[in-house]
């Protein structure tokens, strides 16, 4: 029997986040709270059960806004700072629930314990720390609490990053290029969330045009935008151009599946 999933949108900005510090460019200066983007995360919940994909340098705010109590485990895409920058800030729910399971590759687990040495020290811990247990991942898929989460291989330039589907919904952040085997896996879905930074073509990530085109073949239900920047625009005209089961996500919006 599959779960009703709720999808709470804590971050839908790119790695510097809107408005972007130093810049003139319109909409860094909108009155409009849906162009106000904190870095890009997710907390994915269903029966009493919460798992956050990524932990970036907003974590403590988008906890506070959002009103978070409790966080069952975090899924990690890759390693870059805008999606790794928070996991000093998980020490209130370890306190409360204890060490925190944490999911990634194990290229991203590594760079985790070399950032954060003093969170997975196994001798002489500062008191204080969070406490973690590291959980290394591949391809295959995991079952928690009646639901199945699938890791999906995406391209993040040269960058090889993890997406992840939950039941039929997925999540794909950073995205340059997804390959012929893993778009197999995406069949299905209600919703998909794929990242789309500018419209102009950028090295390491889809544009517009790409995301909407991969959009297309994937054939969800509905698709949200995410791991926006100033650069595609006004998030009203923009959404008014866009397909009718595309929509661009923004920070604070909650949607289901299920």
């Amino acid at each position: 029997m599959k779960k009703k999933i709720k999808i709470q949108f804590l971050g839908t900005g790119t790695s510097q986040g809107v408005p972007m510090l130093l810049s003139d460019h319109p909409v860094n200066q909108s009155k409009d709270s849906r162009d106000k983007r904190r870095r890009s995360s997710v907390l994915v919940s269903w029966d009493e059960f919460s798992y956050l994909i990524d932990c970036g340098p907003d974590f403590r705010e988008q906890v506070l806004r959002s009103d978070i109590k409790k966080i069952h485990g975090i899924f990690f895409t890759h390693e870059h700072s805008d999606h790794i920058a928070g996991l000093d800030d998980i020490r209130p729910f370890c306190y409360q629930m204890g060490s925190m399971p944490i999911y990634g590759k194990d290229r991203v687990v590594a760079a985790l314990e070399k950032r954060y040495d003093y969170i997975f020290k196994k001798e002489n811990r500062y008191p204080g720390a969070a406490q973690v247990f590291e959980n290394r991942i591949d391809d295959t898929p995991l079952k928690f609490h009646g639901v199945q989460i699938t890791p999906i291989n995406v391209w993040h330039g040269n960058l090889d990053i993890y997406g992840y589907r939950f039941q039929d919904f997925a999540y794909l952040t950073d995205v340059k290029q997804v390959v012929a085997e893993e778009r197999k896996k995406l069949k299905n879905l209600e919703i998909l969330v794929v990242s789309a930074i500018r419209n102009k073509p950028h090295p390491t990530h889809f544009n517009l045009d790409e995301a909407l085109a991969f959009i297309k073949e994937i054939g969800p239900k509905k698709a949200y935008i995410t791991h926006i920047s100033h650069l595609l625009g006004f998030h009203e005209e923009v959404s008014k151009k866009l397909p009718d089961n595309v929509f661009l996500a923004y920070d604070g919006l909650e949607v289901f599946v299920g």
